[in-house]
């Protein structure tokens, strides 16, 4: 089934067509200018946008929206401005572009997508995902099973959250070379392994893109992988939900 997969972040929105049976990019990734202002009749705008000018598109959507989602209401906006909370997105997003809509978190997206085409296939036991960006965003998979809505980037060690410490943004802001952005990435996997006992990591976001450059000064007793589609899986896992959504599609 071919359906529109859209991400939103900080950075604006990019989106493609995605065969959600096969879980390949089917079109170039389009994207939109950054998005300085996060609220709703600005990303509103911007979803039209790229929905009815750029890809002129008829048909399922999927949307991969930074802030925990549940039924299509938005739950908490740490990543995005305030004035989401309790908005129907589903229903924004659907009357804004005519189609019909499926709204995931970002990183629930990136984890079904690696759970079932990339580097996360056929695992059983707990795999965690975490995404690198301008947070960092996290999903829970049991026996592949989504854990909706986890927030593991707020957790704090030692006095500071998990995504001040240690995100891609942290890196940019504060100059940090490789090694030691890997250094403070073994801290935060060393302290989920404590708390959660993974079977595997799944790594994505930019860090995904960097991984020859970071995983080797990593040194942690659980698997970790890179996120196959990069920074691409939030794409691709919206497209599946909105499948699903559609034709009752099952993802395992």
């Amino acid at each position: 089934m071919e359906v529109l997969g859209i991400d939103i972040g900080s950075y604006g929105l990019k989106g493609c067509i995605v065969d959600t049976v096969k879980g390949e990019i089917l079109s170039e990734r389009i994207s939109t200018p950054p998005l300085e202002d996060t609220t709703p009749h600005k990303v509103l705008a911007q979803m039209h946008r790229i929905v009815r000018k750029e890809f002129d598109w008829e048909g399922p959507i999927g949307c991969a929206f930074p802030a925990p989602v549940r039924n299509g209401i938005v739950l908490s906006a740490k990543r995005i401005h305030d004035s989401w909370v309790d908005a129907n997105a589903e229903q924004l997003f659907s009357e804004i572009t005519d189609n019909p809509v499926s709204v995931i978190n970002d990183t629930d997206a990136t984890g079904l997508a690696e759970m079932h085409f990339g580097s996360g296939q056929m695992k059983q036991g707990l795999v965690v995902v975490l995404t690198l960006g301008t947070g960092i965003g996290s999903s829970l998979f049991m026996n592949g099973q989504l854990v909706p809505n986890t927030e593991l980037g707020l957790l704090e060690i030692r006095g500071i959250t998990v995504e001040e410490r240690a995100s891609n943004k942290a890196r940019e802001e504060e100059g940090i070379p490789k090694k030691s952005w890997a250094n403070r990435l073994q801290l935060v996997l060393e302290h989920l392994e404590k708390v959660f006992h993974p079977d595997l990591f799944i790594l994505g976001g930019q860090l995904s893109k960097k991984a020859d450059k970071t995983f080797p000064f990593i040194k942690i007793n659980t698997t970790f992988k890179a996120a196959s589609f990069q920074n691409d899986s939030s794409i691709v896992g919206a497209a599946m939900i909105a499948a699903h959504q559609k034709n009752d599609v099952f993802y395992r």
